[in-house]
Parts: structure tokens; C-alpha cells; sequence
């Protein structure tokens, strides 16, 4: 049954001749609203990560009033409500480390507040978890509006993707292939609008699994930022959150296992960022789902990649959308998902793909014709990581993938850039790369440098990928035998702190195996002698962080924030 206006939780505000609700109303008279417009209408929060700095959402002012006039449309009352911007590009030393406090602060916001409904505005990388994040735990009505991407990039007539051909082509001009002028020609021809990275990483990953998590509308991830249609999407986002009040329809009803096993699966046929595993494990658990790294692994040995799309493939996301988007992959996958879950429009997803079309069967492949088999994600374990660490095999040169080498130690990320590119570092193209100090705790927030750089010699006899290890993540954008997310990390001394230049470190995606070639007694014995770079922040958010922050293969949840044990609504006095 639909609930009634005395039911909506902004009733305990307004809704009674009392001397509090007396100075509630009279405050919304004193900002110039009628008291028609608000009594019993739903009140929705929409949830805004716009700021000057953030480029993904610079056109959130506008998308703004979209969101407003579709729940004004479906009689519902609006209230922005402004939220911490993270954008993936400025905000140091990582987004990562502040996803929590923006989880925090969106769940806070919703429940100090009157909101009925949410909408959560944003888009870059670590805004959709954040947000998501905080919704769950807060667990009213609540739709995701994707900030979709931007348009793809153009260099000489080349399609150029943000972030994946960054690093291909900084890697050539390194090796004195790209002169200084056509660098700055790609400089200003490769963000060419506001939206978020137009390759598959982080951000068109994590809006992708918003969607199909049914936190989103269908079809509503891949629509361009700077397409009219996205304007649209946004007003049937704020129309659909107020009906989903009515219906009193939450985020923990339809985020289920089954719900969770489809984003797995659409994760691996999109080869999507590696990142999306600490961000989907937090949110499943923040929703009672009990997702480990397993699950990925499990997945993805059945799961084909069928997205043609950077740095895995050829394509970017103007491509994808004009090929029929995430709804047209949904549909080449079939029955490898669950078509009886419910979307956010209310449908089956069996009902939303009834009338989906993939256009373009080289963006978008066929189960018949995959860009691989497998290989979207492998999660290998061993004596170096043995609550496992994860790697990319489709973005990676396959002679890579059953690998030993010497180990190349850098200690932190400092001591990376000061002797990469040295003439007389000791390295070879079958050497094994190790950055450590860069985990959750010691980088701190595990940034995203888990792509280490080719050594600069190496470059100039041709050399573009290598096997590289570290405690860190790496950019969605990114590509290459980048092994990562070693878990438990260095700085808690976790094996990865026993490496020293020289061992012999073995991996192999086959056996899903990573091993150092040492003893258990003498790794002991070195993590016991081992003195860990000083990290300790005396006060702020970064002891708050470090003291609460799982470890990667958990989610890099904060332990207090983890659960679905209920708080109560706040007494209104």
C-alpha cells in the first residue's frame, strides 16, 4: 500500500501543530515558499558534489534544476542539499582517502535532514560508492544520477581516451617518440567537455554498476554528460525517487545477492576498473551482502569481456552509448544474469531489455565474438599476498601473465620517482617492479600508483609493459601486468614489507598464484626487522582514517561505519 502524507518521514518536521513544526514551516515562508508547495508532498534531498575544482561535474548547476523540476513534475518538494566534491584529478594525495568521510557525511545529511527521497548527483570515481555508500546505511528512497561522460578525446584526426592514452603516449615521449608540440596539441585536444573520464575506468565502471545494482535508471550510465538527453534522464531521476516515497521502495530492498552476482558479471564484460572490488565489497556490506574478492574471481572465470572499450579495447564511451550502451551489453548477456531482478524504473530487468538493440557489434560484442574469453579480473594469492591482490590479465601483454623476475624495490612512491629513470638502475624488461608504503594505510588512502612507470631506459629499447607490484590501486584508466591491491599491505607489515631487490618473485594468472621466493622463516624474520617510513598523522582525518580503515580485501571500509544495525530517527525538539 502507498503511504499516506501523515506516513512521510518529513511529517515529524512540518506536519504537526507544535511550537517546532510552528518554526519549520515559518522558516521555509521565510526562504519564499507557499505552505502549499511543501504540505504533504515528499521532500527529496538531492544530494550535490558539484564545486569549481571538480571537472566531471562542472555541469551540476544545471543538471541541478533538472533533477528539481522532475520532482517538482511528480509533486514532490526538492531541497539541494551541497555534499564534499571529490574529483579524481586535484584532490591529494588521493580521492580514496576521503570516500568514507563522504559516505559519512551523505548518510549525516540525510538523517539531520527532512528528506523523504534522495538524489545523489555525481559521477566522479569515488562520488558513486561515497554516496551509495551513505544511502545504504541511511537506507530511504534513494536514486543515483550518473554525471555521464565527456566526449572522446581528438588528436590528429586520432580518438584520443582520457588517462589510457595519457600514459601511452607520456611513455613515448619519454622514449623520444612524441615531440614537445604535438604533446601540448594532445593537452588541448584530449578533455574536450565536462563529464568524467570517457574510457572504461573508475567512473564509467562504478555508474555502469550503480545501474545495473538498480541504484540508477536504466540506460541512464552511458548517456554522454553533455548530451540533452542526459538533461532528461536527470528530471525522470527526480520523478522517479518521489513515486519510489510512495512506494516506499529503499536501497537495501533491491540491493540483494542476486543484485550483487549481475554487477559482478556486467564488471567483467565491461573489463571494468579494478577498483570497482574495495568499492562494490564496501557497498555490499554496508547493504548485509557478504561480497569477498573470491566472488570476482569466481565470476570472471565465466564471464566473457564483450566491451570493446579503452584501455581493454579499442572504443570509448561516446562509442558505447551510440552502440546501445550498458542496456545493449545487458542484452548480448542474457542469461548469464539474473532478468527476474528489479530495476530502478520498476521493471524486471527482463522487462527493461525487451526493446535494447546493440548497434555496433565491434563496440559492443556478441557472446560469439568476445574481446576475450576471460580475463576481465584475476585475484591471485600466495606467501606475498595472502589475503590475495588482483590484476587486470585483459590489459596486460599475455607474456606476462605466467612470469619470475627480480625483484626492483622502491620503498615509497618518492623514492619511485627519484630512481626510475636512473641510467644505472639495476633493471632488465623481466624484472619485477615493487612499490610499497602506498596500502590503505601507508600511502595514505592507497592512491592510485600502482601503474609504476617504465624505466626510462627500458622505453628506449622498446619495452612498454612489465610485471609491477604494489599495496596501491591503480587509475581505471590504467592498463598493464599491474599487480595490485597486495593485501594486508606493506605499511601494517604485510609480506610485501620482506621484499628486498633481488628476490625472485613468480606469478601466474593460471594458477592464480603470486610467490616470493623466500621462506616462511626468513619472511618472518625480515618483517620483524622491518622499520616502516613515518606516516602517523598527529590528528584530523588522517589518524581518524588510519585508525579505522580495513584493509583492501575488506573494502577500506571504516569499522564503524560497516552494517546494517539500525540508528534511531533524531528526536526533534
Amino acid at each position: 500500500m502507498p503511504k499516506s502524507p501523515e506516513e512521510l518521514r518529513s511529517f515529524r518536521w512540518f506536519g504537526h501543530d507544535d511550537l517546532r513544526s510552528f518554526g519549520h514551516r515559518s522558516r521555509l515562508v521565510q526562504m519564499g515558499y507557499s505552505l502549499d508547495e511543501i504540505k504533504g508532498k515528499p521532500v527529496i534531498a538531492i544530494i550535490n558534489t558539484w564545486s569549481d575544482i571538480n571537472p566531471c561535474h562542472t555541469h551540476f548547476k544545471r543538471r541541478v534544476e533538472d533533477v528539481k523540476r522532475g520532482v517538482w513534475q511528480a509533486g514532490g518538494f526538492p531541497i539541494e542539499i551541497p555534499a564534499m566534491t571529490l574529483d579524481e584529478t586535484y584532490t591529494k594525495p588521493t580521492s580514496m582517502l576521503y570516500r568514507n568521510f563522504l559516505a559519512m557525511e551523505v548518510e549525516e545529511l540525510l538523517r539531520s535532514h527532512p528528506a523523504d527521497g534522495a538524489v545523489l548527483m555525481g559521477g566522479c570515481d569515488k562520488t558513486t560508492p561515497a554516496t551509495i555508500m551513505g544511502a545504504i546505511s541511511m537506507n530511504i528512497p534513494t536514486l543515483f544520477m550518473p554525471a555521464g561522460p565527456m566526449l572522446r578525446g581528438n588528436w590528429g584526426g586520432k580518438i584520443l581516451g582520457s588517462g589510457s592514452d595519457v600514459w601511452k603516449y607520456w611513455a613515448e615521449r619519454k622514449a623520444g617518440n612524441i615531440t614537445d608540440a604535438q604533446w601540448l596539441e594532445m593537452e588541448q585536444g584530449i578533455a574536450r567537455s565536462y563529464g568524467t573520464c570517457m574510457t572504461m575506468g573508475t567512473a564509467s565502471t562504478m555508474t555502469a554498476l550503480a545501474e545495473t545494482l538498480s541504484m540508477a535508471l536504466p540506460g541512464s550510465s552511458s548517456i554522454p554528460a553533455s548530451d540533452s538527453g542526459h538533461s532528461r534522464m536527470a528530471a525522470r531521476t527526480g520523478a522517479r525517487v518521489v513515486e519510489m516515497v510512495w512506494q516506499d521502495i529503499k536501497p537495501r530492498d533491491v540491493l540483494t545477492p542476486q543484485a550483487f552476482e549481475n554487477a559482478l558479471v556486467v564488471h567483467m564484460a565491461l573489463a571494468g576498473s579494478t577498483n570497482a572490488i574495495v568499492h562494490l565489497i564496501a557497498m555490499a556490506r554496508r547493504a548485509g551482502v557478504h561480497l569477498t574478492i573470491d566472488d570476482f574471481d569466481r565470476v570472471a572465470g565465466r564471464v566473457p569481456v564483450l566491451a570493446n572499450l579503452r584501455p581493454s579495447g579499442a572504443w570509448l564511451m561516446e562509442d558505447f552509448f551510440y552502440a546501445g550502451g550498458l542496456l545493449a551489453l545487458q542484452k548480448e548477456l542474457g542469461s548469464l544474469l539474473d532478468l527476474e531482478v528489479p530495476t530502478a524504473s520498476g521493471k524486471s530487468l527482463g522487462e527493461a531489455l525487451e526493446f535494447a538493440q546493440n548497434y555496433n557489434p565491434d563496440v559492443i560484442r556478441p557472446l560469439s565474438n568476445p574481446v576475450s574469453g576471460s580475463g576481465g579480473l584475476a585475484v591471485l594469492r600466495g606467501n606475498l599476498a595472502p589475503e590475495g591482490c588482483v590484476m587486470k590479465p585483459a590489459a596486460a601483454e599475455p607474456r606476462l601473465l605466467e612470469h619470475t623476475g627480480p625483484a626492483v624495490v622502491f620503498e615509497t612512491y618518492n623514492d619511485l620517482v627519484a630512481n626510475i629513470d636512473r641510467e644505472d638502475l639495476d633493471v632488465t624488461a623481466d624484472s619485477v617492479l615493487v612499490l610499497r608504503t602506498a596500502g590503505p594505510v601507508g600511502g595514505p588512502g592507497m592512491p592510485e600508483w600502482g601503474m609504476l612507470p617504465i624505466p626510462k631506459k627500458l622505453l628506449q629499447q622498446g619495452v612498454r609493459d612489465m610485471v609491477r607490484i604494489s599495496d596501491a590501486r591503480m587509475s581505471g584508466t590504467s592498463y598493464g601486468a599491474c599487480v595490485l591491491h597486495v593485501s594486508p599491505e606493506s605499511y601494517v607489515k604485510g609480506p610485501l614489507a620482506a621484499v628486498r631487490t633481488g628476490d625472485l618473485i613468480t606469478i601466474s594468472v593460471s594458477r592464480r598464484s603470486i610467490e616470493l621466493h623466500l621462506s616462511d622463516e626468513e619472511i618472518a624474520r625480515r618483517l620483524a626487522d622491518y622499520v616502516r617510513p613515518p606516516r602517523d598523522y598527529p590528528r584530523g582525518f588522517g589518524l581518524l582514517s588510519a585508525q579505522h580503515i580495513s584493509q583492501a580485501h575488506d573494502g577500506c571500509d571504516f569499522d564503524f561505519l560497516t552494517g546494517t544495525d539500525p540508528i534511531p530517527e533524531p528526536e526533534i525538539h
